[in-house]
């Protein structure tokens, strides 16, 4: 398997590499998996692979050449910040049905928590308003 990057953008406003590359995966037989491309991609960009997340791939069609797009962050936090937890999901190493089934919850758990907090914010300020308003 070689990869190649056809091109690479940095994006300062999330703090990421947006990045398009080629994989030649004609000795290799079918289309490499998200997690090898992953690995390629660190070891050519020659970074962490908690830091770099494969967003597609596809084949091309009668060709054993893959296409897709993937992200390099600058931190763990910002992963945490800006990537969609589907593809947190699927760039996850392969495990058992029922554990990435937990690790999906415990995502939807994190997110819920997030959401209840602004609520209240949102409420406190509210009620401060209103009581402004009132008073």
């Amino acid at each position: 398997m070689k990869i190649s990057i056809t091109s690479k953008e940095y994006n300062p406003l999330l703090k990421r590499k947006e990045i398009t590359f080629e994989v030649n995966h004609e000795k290799t037989g079918g289309t490499p998996t998200r997690l090898e491309a992953r690995k390629e991609l660190a070891a050519v960009l020659k970074m962490d692979i908690d830091l770099v997340y494969v967003k597609k791939m596809t084949t091309k069609t009668g060709t054993r050449i893959a296409v897709g797009t993937a992200n390099a962050y600058d931190s763990a936090e910002q992963v945490k910040l800006v990537e969609s937890k589907h593809i947190l999901v699927r760039n996850a190493p392969p495990k058992k049905p029922e554990e990435k089934k937990e690790v999906a919850e415990k995502l939807e758990e994190t997110e819920t928590a997030e959401k209840k907090e602004k609520v209240e914010t949102t409420e406190k300020k509210e009620e401060k308003k209103e009581g402004q308003l009132n008073g």
